[in-house]
């Protein structure tokens, strides 16, 4: 969920009123926001960075808003407030329209096949005659940032741009040329350098550096060029200074190139809708027309479409548990910045504004229905079906064992499900292990690769991370563990299993087969070898030393795990330097 901080004073400004702090978080809840926390420029760079960082930062008062992850409306303090306002009924919802096209004509994108390789879309739109201040600058900069880290997945479905239009000249071109050819001057750079010289640049550069993989592999980068060769920007990474916006820039031209287009439509409707209001016609848009060279399709944008839909009012008011008039229902979506009027009994026809790209479905018209209503001021009643909580089999049988367990002396611990390859092969000496375990497609970290297949690893690192605890250290784990099966739905099924280390200058093969025997009296299995209780026996495996490891075999000959002392280079692998005892069992076959 993103956050958004805006200083009070500009809050204030675009309320056209004063709030109390009390007030606000109110309003706030009210629409279904939060107010997360009052800070201070000041106060906040303080808490990340020092007293030292902070010395030229003012105290003025930050509040900082928590909004929905879909609500991109909501992400500048112009969209806040205007959705805010209507929602108070003190302002109408505007009407989004297209500027008068310029007897000139309508600025071109001109997009080059070679694009198809790295970046394939592209879309534009122009604000006309747009007075900046300060403050309408720094929230314009802002939106951008946040779109690029929200919808646009730090740029890597979209990159923005935006220009001083009187700057450059149209028609643009959008090509993708080898890294050594595009040379430009970079924002806020003294000096021309290549593609090639700014990746070297940039490397180094905490806010860029994490953009540049993103086109880093490709033979060729994107860029903007205006009629006369001066590079606008080269996307995803950086502007061109030439174009850069400042306080007196009048006409903006701003451009999205994506590798998903719909994307592109979203961010910019929202980008033009919330800052055509500093326009001297506020919320009009000029069109930019897209011409695609190898097919020639060409395309206008910004769409600023006007969805309608129709909804029932019975339908809604059974999803919220209310019972709401067809009037009342249709004032409180126009409270919500939709406009909706009754077209017929129980029927409502709903029309989304540009704005509302968050709006789907019929069950997201009945949200907004929800937070006009107020869910402070919802009915509660009991449900009208009655039903009963029952605890998994499973889960009963393992909270049974892990008292027991508690009360013989050992320690929990529970660790993560995922873990890396090398855990669950390497360092267990199963090469074979990573075949039947969960791949994740596409891991974060080095930490978290595989879905782990077996207990030990995650209770040899709690072992590692306590070596100082006084000896001996006698640690358990019943959890699940993940391995393929073809013949489930998912190809994949969990499997819940006991582990239990000891981990003391011996190995304490008695205290381990003490703790099993424990186990399957609780279990009320006794041992027995004529299938119908549990008997261990002599069997190889890489992770235990040789020779010292043991099948254990359950009811009906079932394989339920193995028990021993474990081997050196395992214990080694994880960072221990003492003997260490280990069981681990299924224990599902006890239901």
């Amino acid at each position: 969920m993103p956050t958004v901080g805006i200083k009070k004073v500009i809050l204030d400004k675009h309320f056209n009123r004063v709030y109390t702090e009390k007030e606000f978080d109110e309003l706030c809840f009210e629409y279904g926001l939060e107010l997360d926390e009052i800070t201070s420029e000041k106060a906040a760079v303080e808490k990340e960075r020092g007293t030292g960082a902070a010395t030229d930062l003012n105290d003025q008062e930050v509040y900082k808003i928590d909004i929905p992850a879909n609500r991109y409306d909501l992400l500048s303090v112009e969209g806040l407030a205007r959705a805010i306002r209507i929602f108070k009924q003190e302002i109408p919802s505007p009407n989004y329209t297209f500027a008068e096209k310029p007897k000139s004509g309508l600025q071109k994108i001109i997009v080059k096949k070679e694009t198809a390789q790295v970046r394939p879309f592209v879309v534009g739109a122009v604000l006309r005659d747009i007075s900046f201040d300060a403050d309408s600058y720094a929230s314009f900069i802002d939106l951008q940032d946040k779109l690029h880290q929200n919808i646009c997945r730090k740029r890597t479905l979209v990159a923005i741009g935006t220009h001083d239009l009187d700057t450059v000249q149209g028609p643009f071109e959008y090509r993708a040329e080898a890294p050594k050819d595009i040379k430009f001057k970079p924002l806020n750079q003294t000096k021309e350098y290549t593609a090639e010289e700014l990746m070297t640049l940039y490397s180094s550069d905490s806010h860029l550096k994490a953009y540049l993989p993103i086109i880093q592999h490709h033979p060729v980068y994107p860029v903007i060029y205006d009629k006369n060769g001066v590079v606008c920007s080269m996307p995803p990474i950086i502007n061109g200074e030439h174009s850069k916006i400042t306080l007196k820039t009048k006409n903006v031209f701003i451009e999205a190139t994506a590798t998903d287009k719909q994307k592109a439509f979203v961010v910019l409707d929202t980008i033009v809708t919330l800052f055509s209001q500093y326009c001297s016609k506020p919320f009009t848009v000029e069109q930019v027309e897209v011409v695609y060279e190898e097919t020639g399709v060409k395309e206008l944008y910004p769409l600023l479409s006007y969805r309608e839909m129709t909804v029932t009012t019975p339908e809604i008011n059974t999803k919220i548990g209310i019972n709401l008039k067809d009037e009342e229902m249709a004032t409180l979506l126009n409270k919500m910045s939709l406009k909706a009027e009754v077209v017929a009994k129980k029927t409502l026809k709903v029309v989304v504004p540009p704005t509302r790209h968050d709006i789907l479905h019929a069950c997201d018209v009945a949200e907004d229905v929800g937070v006009a209503y107020g869910y402070n001021n919802l009915i509660t009643r009991l449900p009208e079906s009655n039903t009963v909580a029952v605890a998994f089999p499973i889960n009963k049988l393992c909270d049974n064992l892990r008292i027991e367990i508690a009360a013989a002396g050992w320690t929990e611990a529970l660790n993560f499900a995922l873990c890396s390859r090398d855990d669950i092969s390497a360092k267990l000496r199963q090469p074979d292990a990573l075949a039947q375990a969960v791949h994740i497609g596409n891991p974060k970290t080095l930490e978290f690769q595989v879905a782990r297949t077996s207990l030990l690893p995650g209770l040899l690192k709690t072992l590692a991370s306590n070596r100082d605890m006084p000896l001996p250290l006698k640690l358990f784990e019943l959890q699940d563990i993940i391995v393929k099966d073809s013949s489930t739905d998912v190809g994949a099924r969990n499997e819940r299993r006991l582990a239990a280390v000891y981990y003391n200058k011996a190995a304490g093969f008695e205290i381990i087969q003490g703790f099993l025997d424990r186990m399957m009296r609780m279990l009320n299995v006794n041992p027995a070898k004529d299938g119908t209780g549990y008997y261990i026996e002599a069997d190889e495996n890489p992770t235990y030393f040789p020779g010292r490891c043991a099948k254990i075999i359950g009811p009906k000959g079932v394989l339920l795990g193995h028990i021993g002392a474990l081997h050196p280079e395992v214990i080694t692998s994880f960072g221990l330097t003492l003997p260490c005892g280990a069981v681990e069992f299924n224990v599902e076959p006890f239901l």
